[in-house]
């Protein structure tokens, strides 16, 4: 599908955000269990992308964690000029500790994660719990922009209740705390995707912040990029599972790359290698298995697919079943079954 010429130039249009400029307004979502390094690394390699965002770092955790060993905070050097780190907690003090440490390590930004609606994470006090209690949100973005320079994210969603009202006060308030930009997914905190996003919302909250503003929810086409700028206003376009499913999908929408009938099998194959590079076997199939719902939703017949993926347990038993399912390309669906993003 060709990607409209109207797209292509309003996302390469760059963008300042704080103190630091983009040159292209399309970013990889903040996400949990699969924005590791590998995924940022087979991404990278298509290009095309302006922000990528680590997985969800526990704030707690970042001032001691080990990058040589950890799963999620970790990272390659020549990376971390266009990579956002993704923190989540529920203290202010923490918080803080962990941003200065992100800036020290010389990741581009500092993401705050107000979005994540999974129960464990709620339960803590952390993700889109804080939006129940908003002054507490206001004084972690507070406390962690007196102690960084570098831009700060907050990514967060319409709140607990369907109220426009909540998510454009809380970006006004995000803003006036220091946040640089916001990442915004326009549905209530309970609802894991059980319904559309109300894009309109994330033209109020653009209408209402002077900060550049990320839409973010049901991006599937380059159409759907091109409707959400039209409609909303919004500076810019993060994209998560479909980036997981499609890795390619940054270059495709800025540069107008048409992926050939191979790119399934080779862009597997990739991530079962780069995985492989950095873990330990154990830990690399793990990892793929996280991932494989999503790149498995694009097939006609993901679920056979998936199911003899999923009885792998090396990475060179997975490359095998790869190659066996997929070195013959498979019928590809337009839009992934999304019934797979787990």
């Amino acid at each position: 599908m060709n990607t409209p010429a109207a797209l292509i130039d309003f996302l390469n249009t760059p963008l300042i955000i704080g103190s630091k400029t983009i040159q292209n307004r399309m970013a990889l979502a903040p996400m949990a269990g699969i924005g590791h390094t590998a995924l940022r690394q087979v991404i990278a390699s298509f290009g095309g992308h302006g922000l990528l965002f680590t997985g969800m770092v526990s704030a707690k955790a970042v001032p001691q964690e080990n990058p040589n060993v950890s799963t999620v905070f970790t990272w390659q050097p020549e990376s971390l000029n266009h990579t956002v780190c993704q923190i989540f907690g529920g203290d202010p003090k923490s918080m803080a500790m962990a941003a200065r440490r992100i800036e020290s390590e010389g990741f581009w930004g500092v993401d705050l994660n107000f979005g994540c609606a999974v129960a464990a994470i709620c339960k803590r006090g952390a993700g889109a719990a804080l939006l129940k209690t908003p002054g507490l949100a206001v004084e972690i973005v507070s406390a962690v922009r007196e102690s960084i320079s570098c831009p700060l994210f907050v990514k967060y969603r319409t709140g607990w209740q369907d109220n426009p009202d909540l998510a454009v006060a809380m970006g006004q308030a995000f803003e006036n705390a220091g946040a640089d930009a916001l990442t915004f997914h326009p549905r209530v905190a309970p609802d894991r995707r059980s319904r559309a996003p109300k894009w309109d919302i994330i033209g109020q909250v653009k209408q209402a912040v002077g900060i550049p503003v990320f839409g973010n929810g049901n991006l599937f086409q380059p159409e759907d990029g091109l409707k959400m700028v039209t409609l909303t206003g919004c500076d810019g376009l993060s994209l998560g599972r479909m980036a997981a499913a499609r890795p390619w999908i940054f270059a495709q929408w800025t540069q107008g790359v048409t992926p050939d009938r191979h790119i399934y099998h080779d862009t597997a194959m990739q991530m079962a290698d780069v995985l492989a590079q950095y873990h330990d076997d154990v830990t690399a199939v793990k990892l793929f298995k996280k991932w494989a719902p999503y790149f498995c939703a694009n097939f006609k017949f993901s679920q056979s697919i998936l199911k003899q993926l999923m009885k792998a347990n090396t990475i060179d038993q997975l490359k095998n079943k790869l190659h066996e399912r997929l070195n013959v390309p498979p019928e590809i669906l337009t839009v992934p079954n999304i019934n797979l993003f787990v």
